[in-house]
């Protein structure tokens, strides 16, 4: 088998003041000359992710919930041995992946949640921090702040909760956030010349998001998915229309049965837009206001990237033996999401 990783574009974008990206480093770990496991590779990978202080998406400097407080999700999944683990609302640990990993190894459950994840981690030597925020994500946070106004005592949660998604999307839109990051996330999958499949995804979720809100990364099936001799899948973007359409699963099923990795990515995207009944889900044309984007790797190595919409900043990192490349996401739908 040929080895290969693939991501999300942030996957071959952040540095960490390295000289390696995310896949670059998932790659040569896993094919040097003592590899490791493709999933050490790939939890090695997003943790430059995870620390670099200029992505706002994952890790350190995530863009935070509404009460400003940065929670973390991850997951991981290792193909051969059949087994995952996750980490959900995390607060205090940047490598939210590493953890997952470790529940993964040392317990008999899946997914850890909250304070029980964050003592979890401080019990396995994990670094506790009180404040995960990086300038720039405490920057943006006290702009959101300004935008969204002073909120008195007791004043309505649901108003204002609702207040600050509508104080980010016009953030989104007048070039302050990321449109990438605002439901941020790395997704990172690999296949190793063994042909062991793995992947892993790690995010701080949904931007000013409620309290406590868990989104697709962290559950099998829903962000991420991978079954040996099948294949892998990963997924950023709108967390609860893949929680509702089981996406990652649904995409790895369908290359089990013989569909090519592009075909099962359109195929999961399209359940996304039929799901999409809402009208507050619905622009003025009636398609989703929201986007998907799927990275998907085949048991034989072949890889696809696909998202509800495209255009020049929505692509796929890719790392084989001639190097790593961004490649542009193949698009379902035409037009922009407004």
């Amino acid at each position: 088998m040929r080895p290969v990783v693939i991501a999300s574009a942030n996957g071959h974008q952040f540095r960490n003041g390295g000289p390696e990206t995310c896949v670059e480093r998932a790659f040569r770990l896993m094919t040097g000359p003592a590899p490791r496991d493709v999933l050490d590779a790939l939890v090695e990978g997003v943790t430059i992710v995870e620390l670099d202080p200029g992505d706002t998406s994952v890790g350190a400097g995530g863009l935070p919930n509404a009460d400003g407080t940065i929670e973390l999700d991850a997951c991981c999944m290792h193909g051969p041995t059949r087994r995952a683990g996750a980490v959900a609302a995390l607060r205090g640990v940047p490598t939210a992946a590493a953890v997952a990993k470790r529940v993964m190894e040392t317990t008999p459950h899946h997914l850890l949640a909250g304070e029980g994840a964050r003592r979890f981690a401080e019990a396995y030597g994990f670094p506790v921090q009180e404040d995960l925020h990086t300038p720039r994500s405490r920057a943006i946070l006290a702009e959101w702040r300004r935008r969204v106004g002073e909120q008195p005592a007791g004043a309505d949660e649901p108003a204002r909760w609702a207040r600050g998604y509508a104080t980010g999307a016009r953030m989104e839109r007048d070039g302050l956030i990321d449109p990438n990051h605002r439901w941020g996330t790395i997704a990172c999958c690999g296949m190793n010349a063994a042909g062991d499949l793995a992947g892993v995804t790690t995010t701080s979720g949904r931007a000013w998001k409620i309290p406590g809100r868990v989104g697709d990364s962290p559950i099998v099936g829903a962000g991420l998915y991978v079954r040996q001799g099948s294949g892998a899948a990963g997924s950023t973007g709108r967390g609860e229309s893949n929680l509702l359409a089981l996406s990652a699963f649904a995409i790895v099923a369908d290359m089990g049965r013989g569909l090519a990795p592009l075909d099962a990515a359109m195929a999961a995207l399209r359940q996304v837009r039929d799901d999409a009944v809402d009208p507050a889900l619905k622009n003025a044309r009636g398609e989703p206001n929201f986007n998907v984007k799927f990275y998907v790797l085949s048991a034989a190595g072949e890889v696809a990237g696909a998202a509800l919409y495209g255009g020049d900043h929505v692509r796929f990192a890719v790392c084989t033996e001639h190097g790593a490349e961004l490649r542009p996401c193949e698009a379902l739908l035409d037009g922009g999401m407004e």
